[in-house]
C-alpha cells in the first residue's frame, strides 16, 4: 500500500509540473491577445496569425491544466451528496469514476486524439486561413498529450482512493502532499472531503 501512496504522489507531483508549465500559457496569451487587438482597432493590422495563436494556446492551456485541475480537486462535484457520504462510500464513487468514466474516456481520446494528429501530419495540414498557421498537427498533438496528462491524474488520484479504502491509516482524510514545483515545500491538496 506505501508503494502505491509513493506511486500516486509521483504522478501527482508530474501533473503539477506539467500544469503550472502549461499555466504560464496564460500570460502570453493575455499578452497575444492584447497586440493583437491594438493593432487591430489603433492600426487597422488585424492577423489571422494571430488569432490561431490565441486559439492554440488556449487549447494548451485548457489541454494541460484538466489533470491538475482534478489532482487539486478543482472540479465540479455535487456537493449536496457527497457531504453526506462516509469516508467508505467516498472512496468507492472516486474508484468506480476513475474505472468506469475517467480512464474509458481518456483512453477514446488518446486514440482517436492520436489519429486525428497523425492524419494532420501525413496530409502537412495548414490553417485553412491563406495567412493562418502551419503544421496543425502540432496543435492537435496537444488533444491526445493533454488528455494523457488528464490519465495520469486519474490514476493517481484511483491508486491513493484505493489506499485510502483499505489504509486509511496512511493517508491524510482531506488532503493529499505533493510537492509545489516551484520551491519544493509540500502542498496540500485537497483530494475531496471525507469522514
Amino acid at each position: 500500500m506505501q508503494g502505491m501512496l509513493r506511486l500516486s504522489n509521483a504522478l501527482g507531483r508530474f501533473v503539477e509540473r506539467v500544469g503550472v508549465i502549461a499555466a504560464w500559457s496564460a500570460l502570453v496569451l493575455v499578452a497575444v491577445i492584447i497586440i493583437d487587438v491594438v493593432g487591430r482597432h489603433f492600426f487597422s493590422t488585424g492577423s489571422s496569425k494571430l488569432q490561431e495563436l490565441e486559439w492554440h494556446l488556449h487549447t494548451i492551456l485548457f489541454m494541460f491544466c484538466l489533470g491538475l485541475g482534478y489532482v487539486h480537486n478543482t472540479h465540479v462535484r455535487i456537493e449536496i451528496v457527497s457531504e453526506k457520504l462516509g469516508r467508505c462510500a467516498l472512496c468507492i464513487i472516486e474508484i468506480l469514476g476513475c474505472l468506469l468514466m475517467l480512464l474509458p474516456f481518456c483512453f477514446v481520446v488518446i486514440y482517436y486524439g492520436m489519429e486525428l494528429t497523425q492524419r494532420s501530419w501525413e496530409v502537412s495540414e495548414i490553417s485553412s486561413s491563406a495567412t493562418g498557421l502551419p503544421y496543425r498537427w502540432l496543435i492537435k498533438s496537444a488533444i491526445p498529450l493533454g488528455t494523457l496528462v488528464l490519465a495520469i491524474s486519474g490514476i493517481s488520484i484511483l491508486l491513493r482512493n484505493i489506499v485510502r479504502l483499505f489504509r486509511p491509516d496512511l493517508v491524510s482524510t482531506t488532503t493529499m502532499e505533493v510537492e509545489s514545483v516551484e520551491d519544493e515545500n509540500p502542498v496540500n491538496i485537497t483530494l475531496q472531503s471525507g469522514r
